[in-house]
């Protein structure tokens, strides 16, 4: 079993789960840096979009 295979059978489903966790890092990330909270929120949203990406 691969790696990628591995990554699958942990995703397996939980793709909303994931998208919540990565917004919430990313608004407590962002409450710490002030000035650079565009910069997390585009990363936070290319979290997104990567997990989109991922197969089911």
């Amino acid at each position: 079993m691969g790696l990628l295979d591995s990554i699958k059978n942990m995703i397996g489903g939980k793709k909303p789960e994931i998208k919540d966790g990565i917004d919430k890092g990313a608004d407590a990330i962002g409450d710490k840096v002030g000035e650079h909270k565009d910069k997390v929120d585009k990363g936070a949203s290319m979290a997104k979009d990567a997990v989109d990406k991922l197969p089911d």
